[in-house]
């Protein structure tokens, strides 16, 4: 929000979760200052959390557009929301949400019935003054010297909380020693959480030109100004891949447990690769993200490193 500069920052409030202390107490903050500036609208745009209903009852707001299962299964989150919106898993996300405005001043059941079209749903650009971004190139040049004056190529390989989204381990290590050796640098970027798997990589391919950038940046801020100078982004199906929307990098995105005729990025630059089977997509609304996969999750492993390789070689036109 801050970054696309759409509002004020001191309107953005957030809360807390490093403890249960801290989270209880930035609820009471932010419910007073809801109350106070007497909020007339809100627009709940999760699926699954219910915090999120409860803070939209909470806010005061008279009219309150979220989400509901009507007669389908899940999404139920309780029935704080008066502006009802039928969740459409045959439209893209970004449309969805579209509905919901449209269901503020909207009286049919359910609401929204009118068409959302497609047009001009493209993610916003994100400006960098060139200042700041060869700013942290000289930062990461320093601290990195071994990549030098090499193209960089980013890689994902994290799954977050649902690693069944993540494409193998053992792929990102093939397809980066390949790069590496076609004279790239690579780096591996994720949370400090990801840092085992990036300790793996590099462990695997013995070359100073791959480098572990896991917790390396503090604010999504500095992930995105290296977007703005690195030459390709692959990625597991997450926030990267819709980050990169905002930036000129190109990304290769992997999905398979979940669709991109859902969650793809609105970004014409990314290449997507999908090869659904019988069973995907397997994590939806409907199951809560619980999927009856053992983890053997070969919509992503039947997507080929050799593929991959050749679609990035074919980008960065080697």
């Amino acid at each position: 929000m801050e970054l696309i500069d759409v509002m004020p920052a001191e309107n953005i409030l957030t809360l807390s979760d490093k403890s249960f202390i801290k989270f209880v107490q930035d609820c009471i903050r932010v419910f007073l200052r809801l109350r106070q500036t007497r909020i007339d609208i809100v627009i709940d745009c999760e699926l699954f959390a219910r915090i999120s209903s409860i803070f939209s009852f909470l806010s005061g707001a008279g009219v309150r557009v979220g989400f509901h299962p009507h007669t389908q299964e899940g999404l139920y989150r309780g029935n704080f929301i008066n502006r009802p919106v039928l969740y459409n898993p045959y439209y893209h996300i970004s449309r969805q949400f579209l509905a919901l405005v449209a269901a503020i001043d909207s009286d049919s059941t359910p609401r929204s019935k009118q068409a959302i079209g497609s047009e001009g749903l493209n993610a916003p650009k994100i400006h960098f003054e060139n200042e700041e971004i060869k700013s942290m190139q000289a930062r990461l040049i320093e601290d990195f010297p071994t990549i030098g004056d090499k193209k960089l190529i980013l890689i994902y390989p994290g799954g977050g909380i649902l690693s069944i989204r993540a494409w193998p381990l053992d792929y990102y290590r093939k397809v980066t020693s390949q790069l590496l050796e076609k004279g790239y640098a690579v780096a591996v970027i994720g949370l400090s959480e990801d840092k085992q798997m990036a300790t793996e990589i590099l462990s695997h391919c013995q070359n100073p030109a791959c480098i572990d950038l896991t917790g390396y940046t503090k604010t999504v801020r500095e992930l995105l100004l290296i977007f703005q100078f690195a030459a390709l982004l692959i990625t597991n199906d997450g926030g990267p891949g819709q980050f990169a929307a905002m930036t000129p990098i190109t990304s290769i995105i992997f999905y398979g447990p979940e669709t991109p005729e859902l969650y793809a990025p609105a970004d014409d630059k990314a290449v997507i690769f999908y090869d659904p089977l019988a069973c995907t997509p397997c994590l939806t609304a409907y199951n809560h993200r619980n999927s009856p996969c053992d983890g053997d999750n070969l919509c992503l492993k039947q997507i080929h490193p050799e593929r991959v390789l050749q679609k990035a070689l074919d980008i960065l036109g080697d």
